[in-house]
């Protein structure tokens, strides 16, 4: 057996891999939205379909696919739901929030100071998927939290 790393290079041990309608177009999405760049993509049978691809953000890899409901995999708007939400920590928060409006992500919480220390919003991407965007903004150690959130309208 040769000496081949267990996580392949740039890769982290959780690694996110969302099925998505028409990749293509939400792969351009996150391009625009995030920043993403990417790595690399592997079409289907038919050439039209993405079968697997390979997205970097910052320095987080996702794996993305087109859903194939005969084989189980379906997005989130098929299902009319997503369980998931992918937390995307960025230098500025409002910015990367505004852009990814502009790109085409639906506004699902408006950007807010929140009491664990972020400064945090979130969006849904084209294809159903929930990012929460955040920049931290201060420390805050988990009784503190727990008194902030006692205090707040989250509870």
């Amino acid at each position: 057996m040769s000496n081949v790393n267990p996580i392949p290079n740039g890769f982290h041990t959780v690694t996110p891999h969302l099925v998505l309608q028409n990749a293509s177009e939400v792969i351009e999405f996150y391009k625009k939205a995030f920043g993403a760049e990417e790595c690399g993509r592997m079409m289907g049978p038919d050439g039209q379909k993405v079968m697997h691809a390979e997205i970097k953000i910052g320095n987080s890899m996702i794996m993305v696919g087109e859903e194939h409901p005969e084989m189980g995999f379906v997005s989130p708007l098929t299902t009319g739901q997503s369980g998931v939400t992918i937390h995307l920590y960025v230098p500025d928060v409002d910015a990367v929030f505004e852009q990814a409006v502009q790109a085409g992500a639906t506004v699902k919480m408006p950007v807010t100071d929140m009491f664990w220390g972020d400064r945090y919003g979130m969006v849904v991407d084209p294809s159903g998927h929930n990012w929460s965007l955040a920049t931290h903004t201060r420390d805050v150690s988990f009784e503190e939290m727990k008194q902030a959130m006692a205090a707040s309208d989250c509870h």
